[in-house]
């Protein structure tokens, strides 16, 4: 049958189809052609496709299969084989057919075969189909015991069948030999410019008219980029597909290929030509070209590349944002330590003149609590980027929590003579459920913002106001103003339109980004209007739920109140210069102190003591051996009510509101945060223990 398939007129196809059958003889896959009616008789079957059927000869291959294509096929398959076959020529004439089906070898073992065939009508041998087969038994046997996991696996089990059938749909784009995947391919014989067309996509086929399709090279390839290449590689392809070119690249080649872009219903689609020598002879004139689809290769790798472009840049951006902050933190932590640093020494060489002295300490006093404000507002900003920070809410006075904001201030506005007024008379709905620390932190930095940026003799006014379950809070001033170039960066971290030195004012310039992520916390919008040197006034409008009234709640068990000189106060502290610090203040203070190390020791004595023994604990958080969470709980639950209730005052470095709820539930009566404020601290001792300060 050979034969026939190499009769033909003129001596450059007869050659041309000689090199073709040669080259299909050697290729890795299986290949055949068939009649496509009557009995499906066999025409040629290459190489491969005898050793698939553990056959020497085509006429061993004949004698086992009776010389046709349903003699090939398992007879459980053939019916459903042929009418898939069919069904899919009928629906595409350009695109591979393909199916799977079992054979049966010389041997008697089963394999399983993959099959891509084409349908073509021919003048000289009628109807035909040629086909590529490989032999899939192994792909199948896997594919089965993959099916048969994913059954008991169903929430993989679509994932699985999906790839297996994107798969499938690929497979449809291979042929072997040349190359299973393209979608196109041609013989050309350069020396008397002629192409033939073995599979044509539909685009491609729309410039062929003839049966069998063939025409002018020269012509073909005119069209070809005049049609459908885009007009940016048209003469990259024209380069390429030349025939003098051609010669020149396969002489030290042998492939060439080229990635190009198609124009195909109004539509960019890439496509990638390979051309490959096949005369063997020293002058290069027969040559196979194959076209096919590497659109979605390249797209994902321009997406990739657009990826890692933006990767590229967000970590640039990274790096940058991470020098400025250290740059930032650097500068803002040194200044206050600095002048810490600076004012000891001086305060130490002029010990004995005590008005210089005194001036010294009370300008470390300052910066010291700079230092610790931007030390808390750098771990607050820490915790809402980590997504750490939780809501409490509750029952909320928002009457309560704007006076608890306008006294704190109070002392800082009276230093600058401001006038700081709080306005609730529109607050027609005083409490919300909320989260009263975070409302409390947001108007507090809005606040203590506008007094910092106010100068001498200006005003600051605190206003709130509700209406239809929507809560706003006002902090409007008179101070410098902010121009309209740095408002849209006024969140942003570290962000200052002056810096320290130049305006005179210091600030972390973390407040604002605090406020605005608490705000977006809270489901809230912030809004900001301001004109240098007329001031500026900050709007936070918040969703709330209301409350008609503060809830009751159980009253607290009141330990029995002791004068100050009846007890000792304990102070549970595992640093030796912490311990110190709180020991010699508190003397100071005209109280008897006792230390103990850790939170085993303190319950110790507290279980060991006596009624009136000890008027109050200050216990630390963090210490070994017992912490002091668990030792005020211990204490509580000792059976000596009046033991029990001794109070217990958390004094921590752990200040958030998460460790002051946790102290609370332990057991402790309040929550204050290291650094000691001997102040505060007293006005709460002399408050728990029902005591009156005693001059020293």
């Amino acid at each position: 049958m050979a034969e026939k398939l190499l009769s033909g007129s003129g001596s450059g196809k007869q050659f041309a189809a000689q090199q073709l059958l040669a080259l299909m003889n050697e290729m890795p896959g299986g290949f055949f052609i068939y009649r496509a009616d009557g009995n499906e008789d066999l025409l040629y079957a290459n190489t491969a496709l005898l050793r698939i059927f553990g056959c020497e000869t085509f006429a061993e291959l004949c004698a086992l299969t009776g010389g046709s294509f349903r003699g090939l096929v398992h007879p459980d398959d053939l019916d459903a084989i042929e009418e898939s076959i069919w069904h899919q020529i009928k629906n595409s004439q350009f695109d591979l057919d393909y199916v799977e089906y079992r054979i049966t070898r010389k041997d008697g073992r089963i394999r399983w075969l993959e099959d891509h065939g084409h349908f073509i009508h021919s003048n000289g041998l009628g109807d035909i189909f040629y086909v590529f087969v490989a032999d899939a038994t192994e792909k199948k046997r896997r594919h089965e015991e993959e099916r048969t996991a994913l059954r008991t696996e169903n929430e993989r089990k679509e994932q699985r069948i999906q790839e297996y059938d994107k798969e499938v749909s690929r497979r449809q784009e291979l042929i072997a030999g040349l190359g299973v995947d393209y979608e196109s391919i041609f013989y050309a014989d350069l020396s008397i410019d002629l192409i033939h067309a073995y599979r044509l996509s539909r685009h491609a086929g729309l410039l062929f008219i003839n049966d069998p399709p063939s025409r002018d090279y020269s012509g073909f390839v005119e069209e070809y980029i005049k049609r459908w290449v885009h007009p940016e590689d048209r003469q990259l392809i024209t380069d390429m597909l030349d025939p003098a070119r051609i010669r020149e690249r396969l002489a030290g080649s042998p492939v060439l290929h080229v990635n190009y872009r198609l124009l195909r219903d109004f539509r960019t689609e890439y496509l990638q030509l390979r051309i490959v020598s096949v005369c063997g002879g020293p002058e290069i004139s027969q040559i196979v070209i194959g076209a096919r689809s590497v659109d979605e290769e390249i797209r994902s790798a321009l997406e990739q590349k657009e990826f890692l472009a933006n990767a590229l840049e967000q970590a640039k951006s990274a790096v940058i944002a991470k020098n400025t902050f250290l740059s930032n933190m650097s500068h803002d932590m040194r200044t206050p330590l600095n002048a810490i640093v600076g004012f000891t020494e001086l305060a130490r060489r002029n010990i004995d003149e005590k008005e210089k002295s005194l001036r010294y300490l009370e300008m470390i006093n300052v910066a010291s609590s700079q230092l610790l404000r931007l030390i808390s507002n750098v771990l607050e900003i820490a915790r809402i980027e980590s997504g750490s920070v939780t809501l409490n809410r509750g029952t909320c006075d928002l009457r309560e929590i704007s006076e608890r904001v306008r006294k704190a201030l109070l002392p800082r506005a009276d230093a600058k003579n401001l006038i700081l007024s709080l306005h609730t008379e529109q607050l027609r709905q005083p409490f919300i459920y909320s989260d009263r620390h975070k409302l409390e932190e947001i108007l507090f930095h809005l606040s203590s913002n506008a007094v910092k940026y106010t100068e001498l003799g200006g005003r600051v006014d605190i206003t709130l106001s509700s209406e239809n379950n929507v809560v706003r809070m006002t902090v409007e001033d008179n101070g410098i103003g902010i121009s309209r170039g740095f408002l849209s960066h006024i969140f942003e971290f570290f962000a200052r339109e002056h810096n320290t030195t130049l305006s005179g004012v210091h600030g972390t310039g973390l407040g604002l980004p605090i406020v605005k992520s608490l705000t977006e916390l809270l489901n809230g919008t912030i809004d900001v209007q301001s004109e240098p040197g007329k001031g500026s006034r900050f709007t936070v409008t918040l969703p709330v739920r209301p409350q008609d009234a503060r809830p009751l709640s159980p009253a607290p068990i009141q330990p029995e109140k002791l004068p100050r000189g009846e007890g000792k106060i304990l102070v549970v502290e595992d640093n030796e210069l912490n311990l110190e610090i709180a020991m010699d203040l508190l003397r100071d203070a005209g109280f008897t102190a006792e230390a103990a190390t850790d939170g085993s020791i303190a319950v110790e004595k507290i279980r060991n003591a006596k009624p009136g023994e000890y008027a109050l604990i200050l216990m630390d958080i963090q210490m070994p051996v017992m912490d002091g969470c668990t030792a005020a709980w211990t204490i509580r639950c000792l059976p000596d009510p009046y033991l029990s209730s001794i109070p217990i005052v958390a004094l921590s470095a752990n200040a958030f509101e998460e460790d002051k709820k946790r102290a609370i539930e332990s057991g402790m009566a309040a929550h204050l945060s290291k650094p000691i404020d001997i102040d505060s601290l007293v006005e709460l001792i002399n408050k728990l223990t029902n005591a009156e300060p005693q001059a020293e």
